[in-house]
C-alpha cells in the first residue's frame, strides 16, 4: 500500500503530504530548525500569526537558496484577527513577516464558535484572498463537523483543509470523514502524539506504545516514522516538529516501506476519544483572544 509524497487539493493545488510545524517553536531557534528541515528536503512549512515566529520562517525560506515556488508555506490567521476587514489584515502582517507576496495556503485557526459570524466574516476575507491571487488555496482549523456544517452553509469555497489534532490516541474520525465526504484534506497536527499527550491513566506516550514498538521493530523504524507512514497511507496531510536535527532527518524519511492492513488496523485500535488539546468551545477572544503584532 503505497503513499504519495505528494496531495492534490480540491482545487487542483498540489502540495508535499508532509510538511515541517514549527507550533511552540522559539523565534531565535526557528530559523535554525526550518533551515535544518528544508536541507532535509521538507518542501511544506506550516507556522501561524498565533505562534510568533513567521519572520524567522520567512527569512529561513529566503537564506536556503530554493526556489520560492518550490516551497509551500502554510499559515493561520489568528481569531484575534477575525472579521472580514480583520482578517483581510491579518493576510497583510502574515505576508510581510513571511517576506512573500503570495501565501500558499491560509487558515483559520480556530472555530471560535462563541463568536461564529466573526468566523464566517473571516472566512469570507480568505475568499476574496484566493480570488484575488493573494493566496493559493483557504481552509480551516480545529473545526469539528458542527463548525464545518455551518460553514458551508454560506461558503462559496470549499475548505481545502482542515488541520485537527490526530494521532493514533485521538483519531477524530467523525471529522475525517465529514472533510472527506466534502473533499476536505485532513491535515493532522500533533500527529505522533507528543510527550503531552498520554493513553488512559498509565501516562504512557505514544512514542512508548508496544503496539506501535513492535511495528516500528518489524520494519527496522521509529516509532514516529511509523505513525507518520500511518497517517500517509491513510491519505492525510501530517505536520510534525522538532527541533533536532536527527529527528528532523528522520520524520521525512518515511517514504521506503509500507505498513501492511493488519498494522494500520492495531493503530487505528488504539484510539482512546482524549483529545489532547483545548476543546474547541473553550477557545474564546475573552480566553485566547490577544493582539497579533504588525511587525
Amino acid at each position: 500500500m503505497t503513499a504519495p509524497s505528494q496531495l492534490t487539493l480540491n482545487n487542483g493545488v498540489v502540495m508535499p503530504a508532509l510538511g515541517f510545524g514549527v507550533f511552540q517553536t522559539p523565534p531565535d531557534e526557528t530559523r535554525t530548525t526550518v533551515t535544518a528541515a528544508l536541507e532535509a528536503g521538507y518542501r511544506h512549512i506550516d507556522t501561524a500569526a498565533a505562534y510568533g515566529n513567521e519572520r524567522q520562517v520567512g527569512e529561513a525560506i529566503a537564506a536556503s537558496g530554493i526556489d520560492r515556488s518550490d516551497i509551500v508555506v502554510e499559515t493561520k490567521i489568528w481569531i484575534s484577527d477575525y472579521g472580514y476587514d480583520q482578517t483581510l489584515h491579518g493576510f497583510d502582517k502574515s505576508a510581510r513577516k513571511l517576506g512573500v507576496e503570495q501565501i500558499d495556503l491560509l487558515i483559520l485557526h480556530q472555530a471560535l464558535p462563541s463568536e461564529f459570524g466573526k468566523t464566517l466574516d473571516a472566512y469570507r476575507a480568505l475568499e476574496t484572498l484566493l480570488a484575488d491571487g493573494r493566496v493559493r488555496a483557504i481552509g480551516v482549523s480545529n473545526f469539528m463537523v458542527e463548525h464545518l456544517t455551518r460553514l458551508l452553509d454560506t461558503a462559496t469555497v470549499v475548505p481545502a483543509v482542515n488541520q485537527i489534532e490526530v494521532h493514533p490516541y485521538f483519531q477524530q474520525r467523525d471529522v475525517q470523514a465529514f472533510g472527506a465526504g466534502h473533499g476536505i484534506l485532513t491535515q493532522a497536527w500533533a500527529p505522533i502524539g507528543g510527550i503531552t499527550f498520554y493513553r488512559d491513566s498509565g501516562h504512557r506516550s505514544t512514542l512508548e506504545d508496544p503496539v506501535i514498538a513492535e511495528i516500528a521493530k518489524a520494519h527496522g523504524k521509529t516509532p514516529a516514522q511509523v505513525m507518520l507512514r500511518w497517517h500517509l497511507q491513510q491519505g492525510r496531510s501530517a505536520i510534525p516538529k522538532s527541533v533536532r536535527p536527527q529527528r528532523i532527518t528522520e520524520n521525512i524519511d518515511v517514504f521506503d516501506f509500507d505498513l501492511t492492513g493488519e498494522q494500520l488496523a492495531a493503530i487505528d485500535g488504539l484510539d482512546t476519544g482524549k483529545r489532547g488539546g483545548p476543546e474547541p468551545t473553550d477557545v474564546t477572544l475573552a480566553a485566547f483572544g490577544r493582539p497579533i503584532p504588525e511587525n
